[in-house]
């Protein structure tokens, strides 16, 4: 990508490749700057909230992964690309929405010559009906009103623009461009007041007192394009990652190009693909590994945070490609195929390197865990497990590099278990994304853990992945689930005010129970859940899990329900120290 121009120092007219690129950074930084402020706005008081985390390495990890793009040389083609690399690293439901907004933006920009207000207009509908197609139930108080709102305003103040310029100018209408400016001010002001009122469309949020969080990040998006189109530059001392100048330091966007370690040879097709995940590694270190990748090949793509990463690459030298990975971390689960004869070389690599037999018929699984002890038994049962919880939710890329994993193994067709209802856009999102490739994969809608384990129960490895999909489904949703966890901060919630560290009871997803005792709290999830009867009671037990936890639900159980059996998993799930299920 070709260096950048300083910005101008007045509003702009038209957004070019370095406006664009400006706003892509300027985003990541404030997106850096306020994820803790919009992880607060949960709706119920418990610390799972991630939504500003998610929006934020959604973003990093786009911004990030154009380093390894071939240069665009206009702003409708940036655009299309950081849309593709925003769908790949979007993590949560609130990063899919963002990538869908971005898609819609691409969209609704694409051919265009020039990027006016009027295009940029008819591209922000076209995000918001993209980001509404995103979701299957979609509720007015969420960031689609935001982005209804945002749509509304852009192509009411293009209307007036170009019907003042025409006037001006005695052109007809049409003809004259719309200045951007205008119409990002009018979205960014019309975004805040949609936000505004959030509460008073869900009555979720009115409990909490709070706003809601992915409108919150669209009006962080948006103040930056504001921002951009006035023609202000970027704060003093600030690079164009939205760090401090420790590296990549133009404020322009330029450093983007910076990362690109050499030049990338694109004469014929590489050998072969590498894909590993990374672990014990750190993010200089991971820039280090993307740069020789580059130099290596194409098609790099580097997915990831918090210490594991999903690596990607097309190589003539697969040797030196994980050489590369062994210098920045520890590689596992590592993966060759060769091009050009996938699945002969994939099954002899895979032998050489003492890889877990592979399934070569049937259905297999990729299932998300948020604890080591859910990892296990997910793994024991064949599956790939991409880890994902609160503040660290799966990304789209790592959800299709873990189905193309079962699908080299020889696996027929892949069913997903996203087990989280925040993971569960991410999840279709990457079911979609390799349908494109050929490969059947399916998705069970589960939103706990507790709802996965009953779906696994009835796997059948030898059965087709649509005839699983099936009876998985039905026994999830054939599961009431319920948790117990410890609340960050004073709220209104379904059984009323709580206070930072009063103890929360969770049933089907609601606060419903507030307390003191972990225990007591636990004994009446148990109570409510078996209410209307049940055959097991599945308790997994998280890392801060109360002492007496199995006999104190094996007592509850057998009071509500004679002859109930249950069940103890150790699961080391943060955040939620108890989690049950009943079937």
């Amino acid at each position: 990508m070709p260096g950048a121009a300083p910005s101008p120092d007045g509003p702009l007219t038209l957004l070019d490749l370095v406006a664009v690129r400006r706003w892509a950074v300027l985003t990541r930084s404030l997106f850096a700057a306020r994820r803790a402020e919009i992880d607060a706005l949960n709706v119920f008081p418990v610390p799972d909230g991630d939504t500003g985390t998610n929006l934020y390495l959604t973003f990093d990890g786009a911004v990030e992964r154009t380093l390894a793009t071939a240069d665009v040389t206009t702003p409708d083609a940036l655009l299309s690309v950081f849309a593709k690399h925003l769908l790949w690293t979007a993590r949560g439901n609130s990063g899919v929405i963002l990538s869908q907004l971005a898609r819609g933006l691409a969209e609704g920009c694409a051919g265009a010559e020039r990027i006016d207000g009027r295009v940029l207009a008819g591209g922000l509908r076209r995000a918001e009906l993209r980001a509404r197609q995103a979701v299957t139930d979609p509720k007015e108080g969420t960031i689609l009103t935001v982005a209804s709102a945002m749509a509304d305003a852009a192509e009411r103040a293009a209307d007036a623009g170009d019907a003042a310029d025409g006037a001006a100018n005695g052109a007809a209408r049409g003809e004259e461009p719309v200045a951007v400016h205008g119409v990002a001010l009018a979205a960014v002001e019309a975004s805040r007041e949609a936000l505004a009122r959030t509460p008073e469309q869900l009555e979720v949020l009115a409990r909490a007192g709070v706003v809601d969080a992915g409108g919150a990040g669209l009006v962080v998006l948006l103040e930056c394009l504001e921002r951009v189109c006035a023609g202000q530059r970027a704060r003093s001392g600030e690079d164009a990652s939205g760090r401090r100048s420790r590296r990549r330091p133009d404020p322009a966007g330029a450093a983007l190009e910076a990362g690109r370690a050499g030049p990338v040879d694109t004469e014929g097709i590489p050998e072969f693909e590498v894909m590993y995940l990374l672990a014990d590694s750190d993010d200089t270190a991971v820039e280090a590994l993307r740069a020789r990748l580059v130099e290596l090949g194409d098609s790099v793509l580097v997915v990831g945070g918090d210490g594991e990463w999903n690596i990607h690459a097309h190589v003539d030298d697969a040797g030196a490609a994980v050489e590369a990975g062994i210098e920045a971390g520890r590689p596992h689960r590592v993966r060759i195929t060769r091009l050009t004869d996938a699945h002969a070389f994939a099954d002899r690599f895979e032998q050489s390197a003492g890889a877990r037999p592979a399934p070569r018929s049937g259905a297999a699984i990729v299932a998300c865990a948020a604890g080591v002890g859910l990892e296990g038994l997910f793994e024991d049962a064949g599956a790939v497990v991409v880890r994902s919880g609160p503040g660290r939710r799966a990304s789209t890329g790592g959800l299709i590099g873990a189905i193309r994993e079962q699908h080299a193994r020889g696996a027929s067709g892949v069913v997903v278990l996203p087990n989280d209802g925040d993971t569960l856009l991410a999840a279709a999102a990457a079911v979609r994304a390799v349908a494109d490739d050929g490969i059947e994969a399916h998705l069970v809608h589960v939103r706990t853990a507790v709802q996965g384990i009953a779906a696994l129960a009835v796997f059948e490895p030898s059965a087709p992945a649509s005839a699983n999909v099936l009876a998985m489904q039905a026994a999830a949703s054939a599961t009431r689930h319920g948790a117990v966890t410890v609340a960050n901060r004073a709220a209104l919630t379904s059984g009323g005010p709580c206070e930072a560290g009063d103890v929360l009871g969770v049933v089907d997803g609601d606060v419903v129970i507030v307390g003191s005792d972990q225990l007591a709290v636990t004994r009446e999830v148990v109570r409510r859940l078996l209410a209307s009867g049940g055959e097991l009671v599945t308790v997994v037990a998280g890392v801060d899990a109360p002492d007496g936890l199995l006999e104190a639900v094996a007592h509850e159980a057998r009071r509500e329900q004679h002859g109930i059996e249950v069940s103890l998993i150790d699961g080391g799930q943060a955040v939620y120290p108890v989690l049950l299920g009943v079937e």
